[in-house]
């Protein structure tokens, strides 16, 4: 055999080939889950809270975890606040850029892929925001005292959050995990939900339906899940193992969107491998092709680079 030739067979043999093909990359297993497409092996990624207060140490370390971890898409956590109002909480006004911090650590986080990977925003819903601003309770008595001055909060965080959002896409996100954390009833009655909340959280998703890969990340119950049929995103994102919704249903009720899930974020640290593999099984088997395997939401901060690493060595990464 001729030196060449011998090379080359060479590296073909030691080449992983997926669907008689090379082993495909980070972007072509997402772009192909997108599609309902052959894969290698599911897109993965999971993600938890670093809490870190600059921009640059938030980009250093949202690029370690990718590296360390091989995810093939990026979700860059939001821990940055949305700016309080000078006066009484509610009294807000659009923001047309809320969080700067969060727009930098985009712009490092990109130069630092150099394309390799796709990576997506987290913003949280207008209703979490303004917990966040003032706390459950106050949320609530404003509810029933004012509703208006509530819903004209909710209003501005709204508009201010699509604004960063177009902005964080503007800088090379390729789209938004949108975290709705209130659509089951330890958070609002059916009732309130409808009418306080999935009003903002359809026009924030409006507002971005023209990026290909937004998530909508769901903390919910059954009753809850029908809501979400006239919303704009092309993945769903949730857990099963809180909600106790089989996939399988998630799956009949949003045929055509890319289902993200299937890991248990709530027991992660003490799962063996062999559990993480029939949870992904189980889960790719019920979703079918559009399938990105994920947790249901964040795992433990506390999670060590062993836990971490179980589920990236149990795929090969």
């Amino acid at each position: 055999m001729l030196r060449r030739e011998f090379l080359m067979s060479a590296v073909a043999a030691a080449t992983p080939v997926a669907f008689g093909r090379a082993a495909l990359s980070p972007k072509e297993r997402v772009d192909r889950a997108l599609a309902g497409q052959d894969v290698d092996q599911p897109p993965f990624t999971f993600w938890h809270h670093f809490g870190l207060k600059t921009a640059e140490a938030h980009a250093a370390r949202t690029l370690e975890f990718h590296r360390l971890y091989r995810t093939d898409l990026v979700k860059v956590m939001s821990d940055f606040p949305y700016p309080k109002a000078t006066g009484k909480w509610y009294e807000l006004k659009v923001n047309p850029n809320p969080f700067p911090d969060q727009i930098r650590a985009l712009e490092l986080i990109r130069n630092g892929l150099h394309g390799n990977a796709y990576m997506i925003e987290t913003v949280f819903n207008p209703w979490n925001v303004a917990q966040k601003l003032s706390s459950k309770e106050e949320v609530l008595r404003l509810k029933e005292e004012n509703p208006q001055a509530l819903m004209d909060a909710l209003d501005a965080i709204t508009q201010s959050e699509v604004a960063h959002a177009k902005r964080a896409l503007a800088v090379g996100a390729t789209g938004v995990l949108f975290s709705i954390a209130n659509a089951n009833s330890q958070e609002l009655s059916l009732a309130d939900y409808k009418k306080f909340s999935r009003p903002f959280d359809q026009r924030f998703l409006e507002g971005i339906s023209g990026a290909r890969l937004n998530f909508m990340h769901l903390h919910v119950e059954p009753a809850f899940l029908s809501q979400f049929h006239g919303f704009s995103a092309p993945v769903i994102n949730y857990s099963l193992h809180v909600s106790g919704i089989p996939i399988a249903e998630v799956r009949r009720q949003f045929s055509a969107w890319v289902v993200a899930g299937g890991i248990d974020e709530v027991h992660y640290r003490t799962l063996a491998p062999a559990e993480l593999h029939a949870q992904w099984q189980a889960a790719s088997q019920a979703a079918g092709r559009r399938f990105i395997l994920t947790p249901g939401c964040s795992v433990p901060n506390d999670s060590t680079p062993e836990e971490l690493g179980r589920l990236p060595r149990l795929l090969g990464l």
